[in-house]
């Protein structure tokens, strides 16, 4: 480096570098500008300057300075290394290796260079390049403990773990005997412990047992070591001597459930299905007894016997595991036990007990069977009230539910936990505006509460009131610009709550703003691991690392990704369905508008531009003012120019657009019912009649009973018939391929389509979901028989079924199914009679609802709901009720008071 130069310029030169690496960018770019005042045209200089220039966030002129160095001076290593760290900074990845390996080529054994390609291969998933990289490195420094670890990390990410295996050992090899020192002793147990998790990986189970012993002076983590050993010895079948240890691990966490599996796989009784005979309890519950004597503190073993325990035995059990929990004021006592309402009968076993708690606590002071003079606390009457408030809301009992709550809140006004869970009664009745109007009450009760707060701005936009709700959320933001905050936070379930709430209100453009957001924090959170391919070698968390990477490669699988892509493909059919309205258009309606309304009209406008270009420069200057730091580096946040997201709408093609977010759901999520029906309802709009008709196929796999899989296959053939006669070869082709796959087709097979219509419904005449989905095949295949489509929707009836025999009768339909089937009378039938029919049957069935204007609802004197048209999709406040919504909620939970008091308070 600075080879061509002076002595003294060499040496400026490496203050250039020293500068750049200890970020003295001030320092450096001085030493820079001396050196080129002697020599303007010396192209590592030029480079360096500009990567100075570019961490100093000048990125413009890094470039221009970076191209100018290289173009004079072409075979410098040093110019185009610097060029990929331009690119690397720019998340450029692929261009950045190109640069990297032209630099190789010049100087290919430069420690550097290949250190930093090695980074980037690993970023990328160049998972055969990343070994070649790292067998160079090691090559080339063999007495480096970096390099032979990252070597056989490589081999282990390519798929080659034996390989990874036997380069650990070589590098013990080469190690002396009483090594660790004690300053490395962590670090070398760490690589021992990864070493036999790829012989366990690979199957070498008495290798990796025999390996462990051998090593376990050198170990560590000593409970690693334990659980090892425990899963090694299950494997290999020594289940007496598992069973040792899994109690061994018990005696050190009594509490923890995955020890306690398995011990009872040790035992021989742990089941899969979770179904055992009469014997294998009766072992069970001798197992659980003798381990609930030794550890009387653990509540998980007196909560596993639970799950298996039936009859009264379980009654007798869970009596036992109940009353003390009820006594403390466990509030989480029924998110405990909601899992054993899955359990067919035990929830009707919970009521009768709790149930009977109640009256003797009320009648006699104190539980049953314990003796007039044992009396409970008077707060046990209210956490029973409590339970038997959620367990009515989990068995759709709403009016027994608020019963029960109301009381309890009656009992003692001051428990915050009443007031959520009442809201959330209300929420599951269909009341949303009352829900959040209690969630923010329980937030006044405790300001510090973090998690409140976020339930508070859940309900919130649950019920549209989006500017109230982030009036709420930034309660608990940094000072400045807090709205960017929850962005920087990463908050994903507000902006996909956010995003969802102004997608029911129409509003694209900041919906698809909100669920794109979701999409860029993945970006980010891949971007994140760059810095951990060095850390982790360094030290030596290998384990957390290889984990750490597989969970990066299905980063697009997680549901937050998911609904987030759902949700932005949703927009932008939408957006493809109703286009946006052009300059040009609005312009046409502008000029049809009086003289006077024009001027007003166009004063608003440029007044409104005028005060967001005002805004954006004073954010600009005081972020610029504020954002830098001694080394000349800008901290500055770039201004968000289009926070209404109206850039968003002006893509020339939606269907593209949604096309890319599709592709990653198809990738990532090919088990998901919903990226099959976006596909089918993209790929009819984009006249992909094979891609549709693979959708059809896909959903037809996954749940072929499924209404809306029923729905696709009707509308597709349907669409198909109604096409014109294939002209040109390729619609040939595709038309034979079509025909020859139809009779494959068990459900259209010598079947009409109106025929495997009815057909369905004879299989699913008791669902109200499939009667709608037959009823809008009917239309759809015959119009003439509108009344008669109708008349299959009016005739469905609301009987009590049993749900999976858990939780005894409840009614069958859902709020949710209802209101889809008001709008498809609404919208698809454009019946307004039959849909107000609906609305008046269904407001009997859900009195709280506020979309159905049930009679217990907030929303009953609000003539806005008696149009379908000024319905929003959950039954909120739109737009224009938005500023009444924020009023009433604000006057409840004295949030304008509260800012003033808060203004100052970080929390």
């Amino acid at each position: 480096m600075g080879a061509s130069l002076p002595p003294k310029e060499a040496n400026l030169f490496k203050l250039i570098v020293k500068s750049y690496e200890t970020k003295q960018y001030k320092k450096g770019l001085k030493a820079a500008d001396a050196i080129l005042k002697k020599f303007p045209d010396h192209g590592e200089t030029l480079s360096m300057k500009g990567l100075t220039l570019n961490c100093m966030d000048r990125k413009a002129e890094a470039y221009e300075l970076v191209r100018l160095g290289l173009k004079n001076d072409l075979k410098s290593h040093v110019c185009w290394h610097v060029y990929g760290l331009l690119y690397r900074s720019d998340r450029e990845y692929r261009e950045a290796i190109k640069c990297y390996r032209n630099a190789l080529r010049i100087d290919p054994d430069n420690i550097e260079i290949l250190r930093d390609l090695s980074l980037l291969q690993a970023q990328m998933r160049d998972l055969a390049g990343f070994v070649e990289t790292r067998q160079q490195l090691l090559t080339l420094k063999p007495n480096h403990r970096m390099n032979w670890i990252g070597f056989a990390v490589s081999h282990h990410l390519n798929t080659n773990a034996s390989k990874a295996i036997d380069i650990l050992e070589a590098y013990e090899g080469t190690l002396d005997d009483d090594y660790p020192p004690d300053t490395e002793r962590c670090e070398h147990g760490e690589m021992l412990l990864y070493k036999i998790s790829l012989m366990e990986e690979c199957g070498f189970l008495e290798r990796a047992l025999e390996e462990l012993h051998k090593k376990e002076h050198k170990i560590v983590d000593k409970l690693a070591y334990k659980e090892h050993e425990v899963s090694l010895l299950v494997k290999l079948g020594s289940v007496e001597d598992g069973e040792k240890l899994y109690r061994m691990l018990l005696s050190m966490n009594p509490d923890n459930y995955r020890y306690y599996e398995g011990l009872q796989k040790c035992v021989g009784l742990l089941s899969e299905s979770h179904s055992y005979s009469s014997d294998e309890i009766d072992r069970l519950v001798v197992l659980y007894k003798s381990l609930g004597q030794q550890y009387t503190q653990s509540s998980a073993v007196k909560r596993i016997p639970l799950d298996f325990l039936k009859g009264k035995k379980f009654r007798e059990a869970a009596d036992n595991y109940i009353r003390p929990l009820l006594r403390k004021g466990v509030p989480s006592l029924f998110s405990d036990l909601s899992p054993l309402y899955d359990h067919p009968g035990k929830a009707d076993i919970l009521e009768q007990l709790v149930l009977e708690l109640e009256h003797s606590i009320r009648i006699t002071g104190g539980y049953p069977g314990s003796g007039r003079t044992e009396k409970e606390p008077p707060s046990t009457l209210l956490w029973v009230l409590f339970y038997l408030a959620q367990h009515y809301d989990r068995r759709g009992q709403c009016d027994i539910a608020l019963a029960k709550i109301d009381e309890a809140i009656k009992h003692t006004p001051t428990v915050i936990d009443l007031y959520s869970v009442k809201g959330r009664i209300l929420k599951h009745a269909g009341d949303l505006v009352s829900a959040a109007a209690l969630a923010d009450e329980a937030r006044c009760m405790d300001l510090a509460d973090r998690y409140i707060n976020s339930d508070c701005v859940k309900r919130m936009l649950q019920a549209d009131q989006v500017a109230l709700a982030e009036k709420t959320a930034v309660l608990f933001t940094k000072d400045g610009d807090q709205h960017n905050n929850l962005h920087d936070m990463q908050c994903m379930w507000y902006e996909l709550a956010s995003g969802e709430s102004y997608f029911r209100q129409g509003d694209l453009g900041r919906a698809l703003k909100k669920f794109l957001a979701v999409e860029k924090h993945c970006a980010d959170i891949t971007e994140d691991q760059f810095d951990f391919h060095t850390y982790c070698l360094r030290k030596m968390t290998l384990r957390t690392y290889v984990e750490m990477m597989k969970f990066q490669d299905r980063l697009h699988s997680q549901n937050y990704f998911r609904k987030a892509a759902v949700g932005a493909i949703r927009c932008y059919i939408r957006l493809y369905d109703s286009p946006a309205k052009s300059a040009a258009e609005e312009n046409d309606e502008m000029s049809k508008l009086p003289p006077s309304q024009k001027k007003k009209m166009r004063q608003k406008q440029r007044k409104a531009e005028a005060r967001a270009k005002k805004e954006a420069e004073v954010k600009n200057e005081e972020s610029n003012a504020s954002g830098t730091s001694k080394s000349g580096k800008r901290h500055a946040k770039p201004v968000d120019l289009d926070p209404n997201g109206e850039k968003l709408l002006q893509v020339e093609d939606p269907l593209l657009e949604a096309t890319k977010y599709l592709k990653l759901l198809q990738k990532h999520s090919p088990d998901s019912l919903e990226t099959h029906l976006l596909s089918f309802e993209l790929n009819m709009r984009k006249q992909r009649i094979l891609l549709a008709f693979q959708a059809v196929k896909q959903l037809l796999r996954l749940d072929a009973e499924n209404p809306d899989s029923h729905r696709c296959l009707i509308r597709f053939f349907y669409k198909l018939g109604a096409m014109p006669a294939p002209v040109t070869d390729t619609e040939k082709l595709i038309w034979a391929v079509l025909e020859a796959e139809r009779p494959t087709l068990s459900q259209l097979h010598e079947k009409s389509l109106l025929e495997a219509n009815t057909f369905f419904l004879e299989k699913h005449k008791d669902s109200l979901m499939h009667r709608a989905a037959v009823a809008e095949m009917v239309y759809v295949l015959d119009p003439s028989k509108k009344d008669e489509a109708i008349k299959l929707l009016e005739d469905s009836s609301n009987n009590l079924v049993p749900t999976n025999g858990a939780l005894g009768p409840v009614k069958e339909w859902k709020l949710k199914d209802c209101i889809a089937v008001h709008k498809l009378l609404g919208t698809n039938f454009d019946d307004r009679d039959a849909a107000l029919r609906w609305k008046v049957r269904c407001a009997g069935y859900f009195p709280y609802s506020t979309y159905f204007e049930g009679s217990c609802s907030s929303a009953v004197h609000n003539s806005a709901y008696n149009q379908i048209s000024t319905n929003p999709e959950n039954g909120g406040s739109t737009h224009k009720d938005a500023a009444h919504g924020v009023a009433s909620i604000s006057s409840n939970g004295k949030l304008e008071k509260l800012e003033a008091s808060f203004k100052d308070l970080i929390v």
